[in-house]
């Protein structure tokens, strides 16, 4: 994927899956971060393309361990500032749903959103707090699945 498009896909707050032919490097990258990330004394260090060093703060370290980890296991991840309203575009690409599914959610009650004019605006605490009780959910029900299927083989 080129740069300019992976720019534009954070910019728009699509979630960003590592490419296949990555894979392999970003999980030798999480696996680095992790290792120094037990480190307690660190203070690492950004080198730029024409050699210059840029302090990283511990913060901000982190946050690059965690994205690592996550795109390190397949998933997908999506930076967003926290208290930032989002667009029913956005945040139906944060819940990887259409954007008349996620309308319908909305009239639902299922997720809260103010009336901006005519749009409406979601917070996208409100949106992971969705995402995060529906995920617990289909987990819950494939286990169910599964204990249901295992009794049905034991039989």
């Amino acid at each position: 994927m080129e740069i300019q498009g992976l720019e534009e896909q954070i910019r728009r707050m699509t979630p960003i899956r590592a490419p296949d032919d990555q894979q392999a490097q970003v999980e030798a990258f999480s696996a680095a971060l992790d290792r120094l990330a037990d480190e307690r004394s660190l203070q690492c260090q950004l080198i730029g393309p024409q050699g210059e060093r840029i302090p990283l703060p511990s913060t901000i370290f982190y946050v690059l361990v965690r994205v690592a980890e996550v795109l390190a296991h397949g998933d997908a991840i999506t930076v967003a500032p926290v208290g930032r309203e989002l667009t029913t575009q956005q945040a139906a690409n944060i819940l990887n749903v259409s954007r008349q599914y996620l309308v319908r959610l909305l009239d639902g009650g299922q997720i809260p959103y103010r009336k901006l004019g005519k749009h409406r605006r979601l917070r996208i605490e409100d949106v992971l707090t969705y995402k995060e009780s529906r995920d617990l959910a289909r987990r819950e029900g494939l286990r169910e699945l599964s204990r249901l299927s295992q009794e049905e083989t034991d039989l």
